[in-house]
C-alpha cells in the first residue's frame, strides 16, 4: 500500500504530487528545492544556502515518515549548473556520513521556481512492531 507523507516542516507540494510516499519499509521523497517551508519561496543566498535548505526540507519529510537522513540509501541531485557541484558537495557532506548513500548528480536545463538545486531521496524505515 502506498501511504502519502506530508509535513508542514517542508514546503507544500506545488502540483499534483506528495512530498513523499511510503511503501513498505521504503520512503521515496519528491525532489526538494531550497524553498522556505513557511513561505514556499526560495531562500536567499548561494548554492550552499539552497542545498542546505533543500536537505533540511528532505530531513523534515523523512522524519515525518518515521525515518531519518541516516537511513537514506539513494539520492539524486539535480543542478542547474554543474559548476556548483563542489559547493553543493561541501554542504551535502554535512548531512550524510559513512556509509554514504548511493548518489547520482545531473545538470539540468531548469528546475521548479528556477532553483539552482533539487534533491530527492530513497530511505528505509526502521521496522516497527
Amino acid at each position: 500500500m502506498k501511504q502519502p507523507v506530508s509535513t508542514n516542516g517542508a514546503p507544500a507540494a506545488i502540483g499534483p504530487y506528495s512530498q513523499a510516499v511510503k511503501v513498505g519499509n521504503f520512503v521515496y521523497t519528491a525532489g526538494q528545492v531550497g524553498a522556505d517551508p513557511a513561505t514556499g519561496q526560495l531562500v536567499d543566498g548561494d548554492i550552499k544556502a539552497h542545498t542546505r535548505q533543500a536537505l533540511l526540507n528532505v530531513q523534515a519529510i523523512l522524519e515525518a515518515a518515521g525515518t531519518s537522513l541516516a537511513n537514506v540509501v539513494k539520492t539524486t541531485v539535480f543542478l542547474r549548473d554543474m559548476a556548483d557541484f563542489a559547493a553543493m558537495n561541501e554542504v551535502y557532506a554535512e548531512f550524510f556520513s559513512e556509509p554514504f548513500p548511493a548518489r547520482s548528480a545531473f545538470e539540468v536545463a531548469g528546475l521548479p521556481l528556477n532553483a539552482p538545486v533539487e534533491v530527492e531521496t530513497v530511505a528505509i524505515c526502521p521496522e516497527t512492531n
